[in-house]
């Protein structure tokens, strides 16, 4: 009896401390902007043992609500009632490719797991996986998709999309698959051909694929299976990188490695190089440590997981590895932290004013680990002349009020391109519509 009265009161007391820490969470201290852009402010870290959470619940768009779009700029659905869009593609005759997809079924149990899947369900992506791609039509240039046809299907969780040597790629959580591409189709029936596998599973399950300038390669991103290698560095193999795929011999290899979970990639067309937007670690506290984008070359090391933003260390990992910290390499450009830094497109192409003529937008999903909450919105990166972000440039806002005046995630911006027109497509996979953002 003694030994269950004194289990209750731990039981009780480990309660009350989690609702106190609950009620008090690790609030930032540092203006956002001051953690934006070429030189951000890194402070100290405040580790959490339990982490600070603070995500916004979804509610959808309702009565005709939109984002809000910049000075000059307007925004219209494109197309709407979609089952969680996250990726886009254009095909050469202007049709667009949209990935509705989700997180396959997560293997993770326990308290995490639970908890896990309470967050994922607050914040709109507890819904079954699609698992397909669907193809939208505007064939009379009006800005609105007048056509929507099942493309493909018979795919696991897929993300990434492209066109290469007459055939479509699609990257799937824990595979890259190809069927022949006719132009002009509206649905493709073939069974998807495998070309490499990949490690799915775990905490990060979106795989995204664009073409490299060589013409012969591809290039994948996948993030890793944890925050910071807790499950060991096996459970990371092939992880936490940027892989280059040989489409005709199904092999690849690690291009770049210690990149937590990068996602949008493109290649920026003032100097042809690869660049990605990527979600640095949890539990630091809600300033640290800033997602960013950065140009990645063969061979990078960006430090994750024991090291952020070029070499300050993460003392939660162990065992330590101090021979790396030297070749950790800094980020180009801070976006913030916690924003989720999802989608990435250069600007090149689109007709969108002066003021967005040379950069980069980024669709930045939202935060969960930050009080306040960051991201929820749609960012562009000026750059300069030399093909890098601009020297004191900071983030300036493209599309904002996916926040309704509560706090609750109307929608949740994701991939990010440009159409045949010269406007910006934006993916909102909770508010199941794809916008279009255009000039005036």
């Amino acid at each position: 009896m003694k030994h269950l009265l004194r289990v209750a009161l731990i039981v009780l007391l480990v309660g009350i401390a989690a609702v106190v820490y609950l009620a008090w969470p690790d609030t930032a201290r540092v203006p956002f902007d001051e953690v934006t852009g070429k030189r951000p402010k890194i402070t100290d870290p405040r580790d959490q043992t339990i982490p600070t959470f603070k995500v916004a619940d979804a509610v959808g768009w309702r009565d005709g609500r939109t984002p809000v779009a910049a000075a000059g700029l307007k925004v219209q659905p494109f197309a709407a009632g979609l089952d969680h869009p996250r990726w886009l593609y254009q095909l050469p005759n202007g049709d667009i490719l949209v990935a509705e997809a989700n997180s396959p079924p997560r293997d993770v149990g326990g308290i995490q797991g639970m908890v896990m899947g309470w967050l994922m369900g607050k914040a709109g992506a507890g819904v079954p996986s699609a698992d397909r791609i669907t193809l939208l039509r505007d064939a009379n240039g009006d800005g609105v998709a007048e056509e929507r046809h099942v493309f493909l299907t018979g795919l696991h969780s897929p993300t990434g999309m492209v066109l290469f040597e007459g055939q479509l790629y699609v990257a799937n959580t824990d595979s890259i698959v190809r069927v022949p591409y006719r132009d002009g189709a509206t649905q493709i029936a073939a069974k998807p051909e495998l070309v490499v596998k990949l490690n799915g599973g775990g905490n990060h399950w979106a795989r995204t694929l664009i073409a490299a300038p060589d013409g012969r390669t591809l290039f994948v991103g996948v993030g890793s299976s944890s925050n910071i290698a807790e499950n060991g560095m096996a459970a990371e193999k092939f992880r936490a990188n940027i892989l280059q795929v040989w489409p005709k011999e199904k092999t690849f290899r690690i291009y770049a490695s210690g990149l937590r979970n990068p996602q949008g990639m493109a290649i920026n067309p003032a100097n042809n190089q690869l660049w990605t937007v990527v979600n640095e670690r949890d539990m630091l506290g809600s300033d640290l440590a800033p997602d960013y984008l950065t140009q990645v070359e063969f061979g990078d090391q960006f430090g994750w997981p024991w090291y952020y933003w070029g070499g300050y260390p993460d003392r939660r990992v162990e065992p330590a590895n101090p021979d790396l910290q030297q070749y950790s390499k800094r980020p180009d450009y801070a976006l913030g932290p916690h924003v989720a830094a999802l989608g990435l497109a250069f600007s090149n192409g689109m007709k969108l004013g002066d003021r967005f003529a040379n950069g980069a937008f980024v669709g930045e999903h939202g935060s969960w680990n930050r009080k306040p909450v960051s991201g929820y919105k749609v960012v562009f990166v000026p750059f300069g002349a030399r093909g890098f972000p601009a020297e004191g440039a900071k983030p300036v806002d493209v599309l904002t009020g996916f926040l309704d005046a509560d706090g609750k995630a109307q929608g949740r911006p994701v991939g990010v391109i440009g159409d045949r027109t010269g406007s910006l497509l934006v993916a909102d996979d909770v508010g199941n519509t794809i916008w279009r953002v255009s000039t005036k």
